[in-house]
């Protein structure tokens, strides 16, 4: 018989939230700044320095706010599996019905429930009511380095494309041409992300098209505010 290998969008969901999130960020935060600067009429290497201290600093700002907010749920990964071993210690026939109950709510009858129950404590009670009792399991599992250098990563990959489009602009259309190459970058983005994740691949698209252009448009109406009163 021909082997069946399954594919499932879950498994995407680790790496793909923090490194879309990095990317959508570097784009539009570094885009809507350069073109906010921009538009105050400033030179060309006024508005790339502006660029460049946008990537910098918002790549930090998103490796460690990546960085605290995963190792918060690290923390309380660990701590509920502390518990959990502490009551299985203590408390092992109630923790072993515990488990039989889960599975007589998923639908199997109490007798094969029981046994399941039993075999699995047997194998490895931790991890059966980590996977089963607390939703913990080693690939969902809270990694703070790798999401705090994946959104770092994905943030300044994202930021390049602006920074790229400043010095390929004509200095007359700096502005518009970074806004609307900002864009497009985006909005296939979307497109990708939605494809991995299995979702619309339209909407994915069109709901960042639509975020990033409002975002640009404000930031484009408060540099040519500024750029007139000075």
């Amino acid at each position: 018989m021909p082997r069946h290998r399954e594919r499932h969008t879950t498994d995407h969901f680790g790496w793909l939230r923090a490194a879309v999130l990095g990317a959508n960020d570097g784009i539009l935060s570094t885009a809507s700044l350069v073109v906010g600067v921009a538009s105050a009429e400033v030179a060309r290497g006024e508005v790339w320095m502006a660029g460049v201290a946008s990537m910098v600093a918002g790549a930090m700002s998103m490796a460690a706010g990546e960085y605290v907010s995963v190792s918060s749920q690290a923390d309380a990964e660990k701590a509920e599996l502390a518990r959990e071993k502490w009551e299985l210690e203590r408390f092992e026939e109630h923790e072993l019905k515990e488990l039989e109950n889960i599975y007589v709510e998923r639908g199997l009858d109490r007798e094969l429930a029981r046994q399941v129950a039993i075999q699995l404590h047997e194998h490895d009670a931790l991890a059966a009511h980590a996977r089963d009792e607390l939703g913990i399991t080693e690939r969902l599992a809270a990694r703070p380095l790798r999401a705090a250098s994946a959104s770092a990563v994905s943030f300044t990959t994202g930021a390049t494309i602006p920074l790229l489009l400043i010095w390929v602009s004509a200095v007359d259309h700096l502005a518009p041409t970074v806004a609307a190459g900002s864009l497009v970058a985006l909005a296939l983005l979307g497109a990708v992300a939605a494809r991995v994740g299995g979702a619309n691949v339209l909407k994915g698209a069109a709901r960042i098209f639509v975020w990033g252009a409002i975002a640009m448009t404000l930031t484009a109406a408060v540099g040519t505010a500024f750029g007139t009163i000075v």
